[in-house]
């Protein structure tokens, strides 16, 4: 790869990764990190505020209870948590003619107010409905040197609480592949399907999403002192 090339290239995902956390500019910190209970001896484990069950032959449903929601999503994707949400690396099969490199969703919840990063290249706007919650949404789509990148998010506002959905996609040139002729036809159609079938699993994901109500405790000062 040029050197040059490979500068556009760095740039670019530095434009992308910059754009991602933008929205949380007004945003407090993220929750505390949860101890399992595996750095030190004779420590009690902490039950995961986390879970993931299998709904179907290829579907499962994801649910934060510390973060307050739940989605599902299909099996085959890698689930990676962090303390604001969790991230899922999205499989590409690698028997398929194609020069996709990376296929991601997440979400994040934070606090603050949401808003979508400041960028020029807006390919749609809009809004969608999921349950009674009305989300924002944009497109994102660019090339830089034979790199395809395609961008889509979606904000929900609830209270003072941001929930941001975000999936990315970057495309390689054919000939990172020496791919001519058929072959690149093949794989640029290929490409297309994949990360359009991609999107359509991840907007799918953002519309079974659900908020999680814990049950409420024991309301501590109208409880009655023990008797001694």
């Amino acid at each position: 790869m040029k050197k040059s090339t490979l500068t556009a290239v760095v740039i670019v995902l530095i434009i992308i990764v910059g754009g991602i956390v933008w929205y949380s500019h007004s945003s407090s910190s993220a929750s505390p990190a949860v101890d399992n209970g595996s750095s030190g001896q004779g420590t009690t484990p902490v039950i995961s505020p986390t879970e993931t069950t299998k709904v179907s032959s290829d579907m499962s449903e994801y649910k934060n209870d510390e973060l307050g929601f739940s989605v599902k999503y299909p099996t085959a994707w890698e689930r990676e948590d962090s303390n604001a949400g969790v991230t899922f690396v999205i499989p590409i099969d690698p028997k398929q003619v194609s020069t996709v490199a990376t296929l991601q969703a997440n979400i994040q919840v934070l606090a603050g107010t949401c808003a979508f990063p400041p960028v020029t290249s807006i390919k749609d706007r809009g809004t969608i409905t999921v349950g009674s919650n009305t989300l924002n949404t944009i497109s994102m789509a660019n090339t830089v040197k034979g790199y395809d990148y395609f961008d889509r998010m979606y904000s929900l506002q609830k209270g003072k609480v941001c929930y941001m959905f975000h999936f990315t996609s970057v495309t390689q040139p054919t000939s990172i592949k020496n791919l001519t002729g058929s072959q690149a036809t093949q794989a640029a159609n290929n490409n297309k399907a994949i990360v359009n079938s991609a999107d359509a699993q991840f907007t799918a994901m953002v519309k079974s999403f659900a908020f999680v109500v814990l049950p409420a405790g024991e309301d501590e000062t109208q409880a009655a002192p023990a008797k001694k």
